[in-house]
């Protein structure tokens, strides 16, 4: 809402700066975003009238003009088109600044020009340079352009909220300035214009659950070409209206100084008589904006004989416009209800100031007032003879009382505001009241729509009071320092992890295509979005696997060829049991999950290592890293997003923690990857459990090392060899680790060879050799025993 100064303080004039007003109106609830000046500083422009055109003697687009000041008659060279005698124009005189311009005394192609007639952009006032700024007739030669044009006026761009629809004119703003400041409001004032003619024009309404009032007027005899009066074009310009015709900008005008959308038709185009109803399917109508439109029974809509001729409180229609030939008018001042009118505009992707306002709500009280008031001004600028006002009601909005509770309205602001300027505050807004013991019960007035509840007129107890002037006291609560868990580990020190690991984080949508979740998670029944944001997008992940794919083959098209990303977020999945959790649902899990994905070579290219793409095994070490100092344990099987026989379940103290492996081909060609892909994907609950930290003291002694090479089945997996010696290896065995794999035609068939370092040492001595063989003997046998295992020779 864009808001002239001079217009507001026409019908509220308090007594402080406009800087200040702005102030006051934003601390109130109804933001100013900006308070900006109508023109430029500049002086010495005045106002200059043509009183002799001559052509230029050597320029045959320029003419020498005489310049008539008041005290002076000066030559000015001027190439507008529009220069004329008798014409009144903004003259800049020698010495005066327009930005970086300053005006001099010069010679043009040998004519001296002592000044500038101006445009309108050239003094800063609108775009337009078509030719000199034509000022009003009743304008002094010599006076000064800032005190004619009223250039030192402020505008005022508020940002409304949506409830506050009261606001969208120059009254109801003018209302909440003398509310706030208790400066008089002075109230535009409408007598009716007394009919002078019988004539009227037919209408009904069919339909009352979509426009609950209609009244109407017959104007005939106008003259609909007449020019729209200096000062009227000005305000509305000013409010970033544009001037069009007399007729339109009366209607404009009236919308903007009392909140009352009006429509103007020619009555000798309109056929039959005038019914507001719901449309019907097939109907279409053209609308002033050049679009057609097929209506449907959810469309309000004016119509005749010949079917729609507008949208109810929209939009009118091309083919019943009032265009300056019109002679007779039928002016239309209707009230449609919110209902019926919000979002039908935006369904036909456009906006208009009627629909603005009628979807939000519009004084259903006013419909007569707004119609004389455009008939004052009709009548002032077109003529005409005036017909009977004919108002018709068939369903107005009900104002349900609100009761307010003074004690509980001082306990939600804080502050124990007195009843009786509770009741100021009321009178002070226009609302009517009836005061009980300890309450107020407030009947609100027909524009205001935003009053249903308690609460409501707690904010505009609240709001008037002054937001300032309420104290602001910090909580006070006994406060305890709370131990800080050691076992569990936060996601965002696992994140730091990850980010260790040369891993670089992603944010995915949770909405991902049903088409994923079949390829990567093996889900073909995921939970569905009632109201996606995109087609594709229609179900809740319970994989993050889909959303790091989509990541890595955006960027590998964008040639990046090494990329390590990973993504900690929730899931979805379905789930059968009742909610157990602060983000448990009842039939819905959404557990946490960290995963990551890695492609393209190993390590950065460099000279000390030479370049080998990323594998399972990397992948695997990140994992170990992250879940440090705890271990993991990997076990061959099966996933529906990975490559058979290149997959693992990833074990963590005998919990299931998720799975790690290469993506599938079938997926990799799917989905256009160009390099192979190793992905990993863990419950982050599993992750963040830890044990807290367990002091050792170190041993003084040195450690023995021992090698051991073994034959065994082919069949029979490290892991194995490893558990197996868990609780029976002998107690000087502090680590034993695989550093060799050997398969090949050297050794008798469906077998392999696996080499372990074992590493012995004692707390309290050093080992001896036979201790140390003695114990690598036995690990020995102990595999011997239980795979078959021999010494490999």
């Amino acid at each position: 809402m864009i808001v002239p100064e001079y217009w507001l303080r026409s019908l509220c004039n308090p007594s402080m700066k406009t800087e200040k007003l702005a102030q006051l109106l934003t601390m109130s609830g109804l933001e100013v975003e900006s308070c900006t000046p109508v023109a430029p500083p500049f002086v010495g422009v005045v106002v200059g009238e043509i009183i002799a055109v001559e052509r230029h003697p050597n320029a045959d687009k320029l003419t020498v003009c005489t310049v008539e000041t008041g005290k002076h008659k000066l030559k000015v060279v001027c190439g507008a088109p529009n220069a004329r005698v008798g014409m009144k124009a903004p003259l800049a005189t020698v010495g005066t600044k327009l930005g970086d311009l300053e005006i001099k005394a010069a010679a043009l192609r040998g004519v001296e020009s002592q000044g500038m007639l101006c445009s309108a952009r050239e003094l800063g006032l609108s775009e337009d340079h078509a030719g000199l700024l034509e000022l009003p007739a009743a304008a002094k030669p010599g006076q000064d352009l800032r005190r004619v044009l009223e250039l030192d006026e402020q505008v005022l761009s508020f940002k409304l909220t949506p409830n506050r629809a009261d606001c969208l004119s120059m009254l109801g703003i003018a209302r909440e300035v003398s509310a706030l400041t208790g400066a008089k409001l002075k109230s535009t004032k409408v007598k009716p214009v007394a009919a002078q003619s019988k004539t009227r024009h037919p209408f009904k309404i069919t339909h009352a659950e979509g426009c609950g009032r209609f009244a109407g007027r017959v104007i005939r005899g106008v003259n609909a070409a007449a020019p729209t009066p200096h000062w009227m074009r000005q305000r509305l310009e000013r409010a970033g209206q544009r001037s069009i015709s007399a007729l339109v900008d009366v209607t404009n005008y009236v919308m903007l100084e009392l909140g009352r959308p009006l429509h103007v038709y020619d009555q000798d185009k309109l056929k039959g008589a005038v019914d507001v109803r719901w449309g019907r399917k097939g109907e279409k109508v053209l609308l002033l904006n050049g679009q057609e439109v097929e209506v449907d029974p959810a469309v309000l809509c004016i119509t005749d004989d010949s079917g729609p001729i507008g949208l109810g409180g929209i939009m009118g229609g091309e083919s019943t416009k009032a265009e300056t030939t019109t002679r007779n008018l039928f002016l239309e001042s209707a009230f449609f209800h919110p209902d019926a009118i919000a979002g039908r505009a935006r369904r036909y992707n456009f906006s208009s100031d009627a629909a603005h306002r009628f979807e939000r709500g519009v004084d259903f009280a006013n419909n007569v007032q707004g119609i004389e008031r455009a008939t004052q001004l009709i009548l002032e600028i077109c003529g005409g003879e005036p017909g009977p006002t004919v108002d018709l009601v068939a369903r107005l909005p009900k104002r349900k009382p609100v009761r307010m509770r003074v004690a509980r309205a001082q306990k939600v602001i804080g502050v124990p505001v007195a009843e009786k300027e509770i009741g100021s505050i009321f009178r002070r807004l226009g609302l009517p009241f009836k005061r009980q013991s300890g309450s107020f019960t407030v009947t609100p007035p027909s524009h205001r729509f935003d009053l249903a509840i308690e609460e409501d007129l707690i904010e505009e107890v609240a709001r008037v009071y002054g937001f300032e002037r309420i104290p602001a006291r910090p909580p006070r609560a006994p406060a305890a320092m709370a131990a800080t868990p050691e076992a569990p580990r936060a996601l965002h020190a696992l994140r730091e992890r990850l980010a260790a690991c040369d891993f670089q984080e992603v944010i995915t949508f949770s909405f991902v295509e049903p088409q994923w979740e079949a390829d990567l998670a093996g889900e073909p029944n995921p939970i569905r979005l009632l109201n996606p944001i995109a087609s594709q997008l229609s179900v809740m992940r319970s994989s993050l696997l889909g959303g790091l794919l989509a990541n890595v083959r955006y960027n590998l098209a964008r040639k990046l060829s090494r990329i390590r990303v990973f993504e900690v977020g929730r899931v979805f999945q379905r789930h059968a049991g009742t909610a157990d959790g602060p983000v448990q649902v009842a039939g819905l899990r959404q557990p946490m999950r960290i995963a990551a994905a890695a492609c393209g070579p190993a390590l950065e290219e460099q000279w000390g290592a030479s370049s080998r793409a990323v594998d399972l095994y990397d992948l695997k070490a990140d994992v170990d890293a992250l879940l440090a100092p705890r271990a993991a344990r990997y076990e061959v099987a099966a996933h529906p997003a990975f490559h058979p026989g290149r997959s693992a379940r990833i074990l963590v103290d005998g919990r299931e923690a998720g799975w790690i492996g290469e993506l599938h081909p079938r997926w990799m060609q799917k989905y256009e990857l160009t390099q192979g892909l190793v992905c990993f994907e863990v419950d982050a609950a599993v992750v963040q459990d830890g044990d807290l930290p367990q002091p050792r003291v170190p041993s003084r002694f040195p450690p023995v090392t021992r090698d051991i090479a073994l034959l065994v089945d082919a069949n029979i997996g490290v892991q194995a060899l490893l558990d197996a010696i868990g609780s029976e290896k002998p107690a000087i065995v502090v680590q034993v680790g695989l550093f060799d794999l050997y398969q090949g035609s050297s050794l008798p068939k469906w077998k392999k060879s696996v080499a372990f370092r074992v590493v012995m040492q004692d707390t309290e001595r050093t080992l001896t050799d036979a201790e140390a063989d003695a114990a690598r003997d036995a690990l020995v046998a102990l595999w011997g025993r239980r795979f078959g295992a021999t010494l490999r020779t």
